[in-house]
């Protein structure tokens, strides 16, 4: 069983690292051309897109637990329609976005207070990039159905290539035919099509059994959609309730001055680089659990539960213990401003607390998504975001920075808490037999 973790989950880990690649690229090529203000448009537009396609993660989490139940169930049908199902809503979706491109990008720049010349090249960004929003959706899909086929390696070899396409010709376009932003932006979406090709050449190449069982009328009536649109439904919500509480804490540590906004950002890096590792994880339990619910096997299905807790009661350990021993001096790699790094101390102990205390959450996720028990997810995080919100505004006063931090780990707890209670309407034959009903 360690063995198919490792197999799913290291791919997906190495994925999830050269994701915040494409935007890393984009700024460094930007910061040569010797004005802030094109930093500063290539982070509003980044952020702005990040917003933007977060929202759609449903189609990446649903499709993966949907296809591996499929695949454990042996059910080839299933399995195309799917995809099939998952790729026409985010093209649809996207055809929605490029309609809807011009209030979008009004609204988006009202909420987002920047100066005039960053909003003038960040508009010029998000008018380039909003073109690749069918390649981003389409390859959401596709990635979450290669992981539901057991597959975790497609997806990686996909980002590993997009980073390089993306590093190519964003540097060709803006320092050979000198195009600036807009090469950049170009860049970007060229690496999106080629991504979504490599996808769709893969799925073509490897996957010739499922070829001719295509069926789009099939696929697409109401009935056959419902189920999809249900557990999606379930996700986008719990992404919502994410999105809340994210913005919240950045937006409330914003409000205490320029100094704790650069600390919270920072040590939150600490929580983004563990995320990274325990979604991989998720991700392994997205495919394991769906194949196993999918093939009613509830002796599989609890080996690989508890064996993804053991892998990250482990990795939580060893991560508090990394951080324990060298991550102030980790802080100093970021940044080289004393009074920053000095503040961060006195609120880093919380940091340290993030691993175990999240660890079950990011576990949990992965789970009920492959065995399509969203809603249990969704109220768990409903329960979580609620006690953020009550937590913080009951105790903030004159220690509101701590009282946000405390706030933000109780919610990461109370995730993978009630989570775990509500997994034991999982774990019965009765519910794996209710899907294939």
């Amino acid at each position: 069983m360690n063995r198919r973790i490792l197999h799913l989950a290291i791919p997906s880990i190495v994925s999830n690292i050269t994701v915040p690649l494409l935007g890393l690229v984009d700024v460094t090529i930007v910061g040569h051309l010797g004005a802030t203000a094109y930093i500063g448009a290539i982070a509003v537009g980044g952020l702005l897109f990040n917003i933007l396609y977060w929202n759609f993660g449903f189609l990446r989490m649903g499709t993966s637990g949907l296809t591996s139940q499929a695949y454990g169930r042996k059910d080839k049908e299933a399995e195309i329609r799917v995809l099939v199902q998952a790729v026409s809503v985010g093209l649809f979706s996207a055809l929605a976005m490029l309609i809807l491109q011009y209030p979008i990008e009004r609204l988006a720049f009202r909420l987002l207070d920047t100066s005039a010349e960053v909003e003038q090249y960040a508009v010029t960004y998000f008018r380039i990039c909003i073109w690749g929003a069918p390649a981003v959706l389409a390859q959401y899909s596709f990635t979450g159905w290669f992981i539901g086929m057991q597959n975790s390696r497609y997806p990686m070899y996909i980002a590993i290539v997009m980073n390089v396409i993306n590093i190519v010709c964003s540097s060709c376009f803006v320092f050979l035919f000198k195009m600036k932003v807009e090469g950049v932006a170009l860049g970007t979406v060229v690496a999106q099509y080629s991504g979504v090709m490599m996808a769709l050449g893969f799925w073509y190449y490897n996957y010739k059994e499922l070829r001719g069982r295509i069926t789009f009328k099939g696929s697409l009536q109401l009935i056959a959609m419902r189920r999809f649109f249900a557990v999606n439904r379930d996700i986008f919500l719990r992404t919502l309730c994410l999105i809340g509480v994210t913005t919240f804490f950045t937006s409330t540590g914003a409000r205490q001055g320029d100094v704790i906004l650069a600390v919270n950002t920072l040590l939150m890096q600490l929580f983004t680089l563990f995320s990274y590792i325990m979604d991989g994880f998720a991700y392994a339990g997205e495919a394991l659990s769906g194949r196993y619910v999918g093939a009613c096997n509830l002796v599989q299905l609890k080996r690989a539960v508890k064996a993804l807790f053991c892998w990250g009661v482990v990795l939580s350990l060893v991560f508090t213990l990394l951080y324990g021993i060298g991550g102030e001096n980790f802080l100093g790699l970021l940044t080289n401003d004393t009074v920053v790094i000095e503040t961060a101390g006195r609120y880093f102990y919380w940091v340290l607390a993030i691993p175990l205390a999240g660890f079950a959450a990011f576990l949990w996720d992965g789970i009920l998504i492959g065995a399509t028990a969203t809603r249990f997810m969704l109220w768990a995080m409903l329960v979580a975001s609620g006690s953020f919100f009550v937590i913080y505004y009951c105790f903030s006063g004159a220690t509101n920075n701590h009282t946000l931090w405390l706030a933000f780990l109780v919610y990461l707890a109370l995730r993978g808490i009630m989570q775990t209670i509500w997994s034991r309407r999982v774990f019965t034959l009765k519910y794996l037999q209710s899907l294939r009903s």
